[in-house]
């Protein structure tokens, strides 16, 4: 019995040895910082933009030609008769319901055209993060903008000068 209980206290030792002699590697990066100062990222919110902008003057242009159309129907509403003036009212509403159809596919289309030119720039961040953590022999990353992280110990790596060399930016 004292055999095996001399067994147990040194193969107990002796892995203890072994992982205190493993280093722990452990970095952090604040991916949404780091998105925004790449130059592909800025260039993908000047197109989005311009598309946001496009989308809102047609808006723009509905909405005028639906403040032409209520004006024109309340200077003569009184002097209509029935039927065209309900016709004229239809119209108007049919109209109104367009924009909004308009107003909630132009949000869509905009949703899309973010994802696909955030897509690109997402992966090629995820590749360099990936490189970054092979090369340094890193168990984990951690992403600190998500507010996941509950410490944070002067060990861990500051990845976001590794990953900001390997996609070029300073």
């Amino acid at each position: 019995m004292k055999l095996i209980k001399l067994i147990v206290i040194v193969v107990a030792v002796a892995f203890a040895g072994k992982v205190e002699a493993q280093e722990l590697k452990f970095g952090h990066v604040n991916i949404q910082e780091l998105v925004q100062q790449l130059p592909d990222k800025v260039a993908a919110d000047k197109q989005l933009q311009a598309e946001a902008t496009k989308l809102q003057e047609q808006l723009q242009v509905m909405q005028k030609d639906l403040q032409a159309k209520y004006s024109d129907y309340m200077t003569s509403r009184d002097t209509l008769p029935d039927l065209i003036r309900a016709t004229k009212e239809k119209e108007i509403q049919d109209y109104e319901q367009r924009m909004q159809q308009y107003s909630q596919m132009a949000q869509q289309t905009l949703g899309q055209k973010e994802g696909q030119l955030l897509q690109p720039i997402i992966t090629k961040v995820q590749k360099a993060i990936d490189e970054v953590g092979q090369e340094n022999g890193l168990i984990y990353i951690f992403d600190i903008s998500t507010q996941v992280v509950v410490y944070h110990s002067n060990k861990s790596i500051d990845c976001a000068p590794l990953v900001k060399a390997k996609l070029g930016v300073q």
